[in-house]
């Protein structure tokens, strides 16, 4: 069972931010900006397109609801999605909150927040979900 798996089992401590019964989203701990969530499928797959096209529809349909919470809980122009990330082979979907491009840039000094600022940004967006 790879982390993200074990995360959405309950295994590994996260902040969660919405679940079903297929897809499970939570805070990145290494955010590059506030409200900054990975999307992930709870079945194992390590590359989005090796998903059938049910399953990828239904992952794209439940990362726009999480999007839309993110959008109402952060108010921003748009919520970028990201699909990068080779560390963990488990396909995720970055969604973040952008007023700009430079927003989503990955490079940049990574926020520092404290477990209560990540508790409030969870709560916020499982509000609006």
């Amino acid at each position: 069972m790879d982390i993200f798996s074990k995360i959405a089992a309950g295994e590994i401590p996260s902040y969660k931010c919405a679940e079903s019964e297929k897809f499970y989203a939570f805070l990145d701990i290494n955010p590059v900006a506030k409200g900054h969530t990975l999307v992930i499928p709870r079945r194992e797959v390590d590359y989005i397109f090796d998903m059938d096209d049910d399953e990828i529809a239904e992952y794209q349909v439940f990362a726009k609801k999480v999007a839309t919470a993110l959008k109402k809980a952060f108010p921003c122009r748009k919520v970028a999605q990201v699909v990068l990330g080779l560390e963990v082979p488990h396909a995720h979907i970055h969604l973040i909150p952008m007023n700009s491009e430079a927003d989503v840039d990955f490079r940049k000094e990574k926020l520092k927040l404290s477990e209560e600022e990540f508790k409030e940004i969870a709560e916020a967006i499982r509000k609006n979900f």
